[in-house]
């Protein structure tokens, strides 16, 4: 005797060697031996062979009509051998019999099981709706099926077109236009970036990265809500002094100028003039909502994306010709040695008489350590004044000179050609600036804490820097407290805490009160925004020196070894992997072919060619 039985949701037959009421011993038609339970078997016969009635059982079950078996049904629960004996009109054979159980059991929308061999037709409008929902799953696949091949062959089917940020940057993978783009990126071996490009769907490499940022951190587009007006106070009293800036070329956003004023004899007034926006709205209004949603103006390559709007930039910028509300800081010092005698902070219109650029005054840095003040540079006494004055404050903070500072690169894109230009930091103009700023900082921050007045600090512990509420020194700038305030138009820190320093001043209670949420919640988010702001434009820095080494044509490049397989490039921001790099001590200088660029992935392939060694001098 031979027997079909159930196993693992499966049919398998065999013979019967030994049986019992519980259990039978069954020989498969290859040769294994199982215990099968009696309650498993589902079909008993004796001819024809079980392997002979499996297989014609499964051809005669693929030969009915599944519609019809259904119609055959009632409402009420049946035995697959009633159902045979029903469908054949007669007793049905043991191959029958197999051929309608394998039927029923290959479809759960007709037919539901209730137990071993039983099934109850499923109700009709259940029925209707699973059919539908199976031929709306057949149509999307047949969709998934023929985008995948038009992306695979390099036309980007145009219904996807609207999805085509989300393809690059969100992809819902549950949506059948991701699941065609992931087919299509398996079968050619392409990312997702790579493979849109091939297909013409990228405008270009730039718009890709650009895009991505723009769709995480601007979903709802940069354009400004209209009537954003801030108004510019009038009444203010007027400082006689003539101020000037010093920033590069392209910088927009003037936060910070400077003045010097002689006093008595041997005795000078310095001023430092930041741009007063907290005087144009207040916490809460329509435009303070906008520069907390943006945090900070966000930096990149050939462009930028402003946290203020341009009409407020524009009344409160430091423009050259201008006279702009700002807080003022003023020292009075000593000429013989710098010694501040006196420093007070008041807000002001201040006569901005120039915006100094870094190209036009560039060979300063040159000529001040050689004791040089050339006339024909505008506020070049000035100018060299200042910078001594911050010689003296670098040393008081306990910072030694550095004589070689690591460089810093600008980066100049126009018609999409990218100019890099590499500036060395801690030249005499770069170091008066950032002293007088990292003074303006600290004073500021100690007179908050001093007058109990809640504000947001940078601090450094054990080589750690970050924004906190509480007053706690910068180790690594040597200052007892360092609260940003001189960047307002460009940071939504340093507008908070002007907000809390133009209410001091002033006298008025402070608009944010110690520990107050909206305080916390700005100091997480800017570190969180400002972070990500700062990922970008390294990556899109990296993106520019890719593009720069095949706009110049570069075949070869020196570099650095750092570490393992990293090597920092000359004359460019850029560290590559270098895989084949032999091993090295750091410092090592080599010489690397350059192999593939891969703008997409933002890629370079730099093989090892050789050692690089530096001529010594005749």
């Amino acid at each position: 005797m031979h027997v079909l039985h159930e196993e693992n949701g499966g049919f398998k037959v065999g013979t019967v060697l030994a049986a019992t009421d519980a259990a039978l011993q069954v020989e498969s038609p290859h040769g294994k031996r199982t215990k099968v339970k009696a309650n498993a078997v589902l079909l008993r016969f004796d001819s024809p062979a079980p392997a002979e009635l499996l297989a014609k059982a499964e051809v005669l079950a693929a030969d009915i009509d599944i519609d019809f078996l259904w119609q055959c049904c009632g409402e009420l629960e049946f035995g697959f051998a009633d159902m045979a004996r029903e469908y054949f009109g007669r007793d049905a054979t043991a191959t029958e019999s197999g051929g309608i159980l394998i039927k029923l059991h290959s479809a759960p929308m007709y037919f539901y099981r209730k137990g071993k061999g039983r099934y109850r037709a499923a109700p009709a409008d259940i029925l209707k709706a699973a059919l539908e929902g199976q031929e709306k799953k057949r149509q999307i696949q047949a969709r998934i099926d023929a985008w995948a091949e038009e992306l695979g062959a390099g036309r980007f089917p145009e219904a996807l077109r609207p999805m085509l940020q989300e393809l690059l940057y969100k992809p819902d993978r549950n949506k059948p236009e991701t699941k065609a783009l992931e087919r299509a990126c398996e079968q050619t071996g392409l990312s997702v970036g790579r493979l849109l490009e091939h297909c013409g769907a990228l405008p270009s490499s730039h718009d890709y990265h650009l895009g991505r940022f723009l769709f995480e951190c601007f979903p709802r587009g940069l354009q400004f809500p209209p009537d954003l007006g801030a108004v510019t106070p009038a009444d203010l009293p007027r400082a006689e002094v003539a101020a000037f800036s010093l920033d590069d070329a392209d910088t927009t956003e003037i936060d910070d100028a400077f003045s010097v004023t002689p006093l008595a004899p041997g005795h000078v007034r310095i001023g430092i003039h930041i741009a007063a926006p907290a005087l144009g709205f207040a916490p809460g209004s329509a435009l303070d909502a906008v520069a907390r949603a943006r945090l900070s103006t966000a930096y990149f390559p050939g462009s930028k994306i402003t946290m203020l709007p341009p009409e407020a930039i524009a009344a409160f910028s430091l423009t050259e010709g201008g006279v702009r509300p700002a807080l003022s800081l003023y020292l009075d010092v000593r000429e013989d040695g710098f010694e501040i005698e006196n420093r007070h902070t008041v807000v002001e219109l201040v006569p901005i008489v120039a915006n100094l650029r870094h190209h036009n005054t560039e060979r300063l840095d040159a000529a001040f350590p050689a004791g040089e003040v050339p006339a024909d540079v505008p506020f070049s006494r000035e100018l060299h004044l200042l910078w001594k004055f911050a010689l003296v404050l670098e040393a008081g903070r306990g910072k030694q000179p550095m004589l070689r500072e690591r460089p810093e690169y600008t980066f100049r894109v126009e018609n999409d050609r990218v100019d890099i230009i590499t500036r060395r930091r801690g030249e005499p103009l770069d170091k008066l600036v950032a002293e007088l700023m990292i003074l303006a900082n600290s004073t500021w921050g100690k007179l908050l804490d001093d007058n109990d007045v809640p504000a947001i600090y940078r601090v450094q512990a054990n080589g750690k820097v970050r924004m906190t509420t509480g007053a706690a020194a910068h180790q690594g700038l040597g200052v007892s407290h360092y609260a940003w305030s001189s960047s307002p138009l460009r940071r939504y820190v340093d507008l908070v805490n002007q907000w809390q320093l133009l209410a001091l001043v002033a006298g008025e209670a402070a608009p944010f009160r110690k520990n107050a949420s909206e305080l916390l919640s700005a100091v997480s988010d800017f570190e969180a925004t400002y972070a990500t702001y700062d990922e970008f434009q390294r990556r899109m820095e990296r993106y520019w020196c890719l593009r720069w080494l095949q706009q110049e044509g570069v075949a070869s490049v020196t570099g650095e070894v750092l570490r393992e397989s990293l090597v920092r490039l000359d004359r460019l921001p850029l560290v590559v992997r270098v895989p084949s790099l032999p091993e090295v001590v750091p410092g090592t200088r080599v010489e690397l072919g350059i192999a593939e660029i891969d703008f997409i992935e933002n890629e370079l392939k730099c093989p090892f060619r050789g050692l690089h060694e530096i001529a010594a001098p005749a």
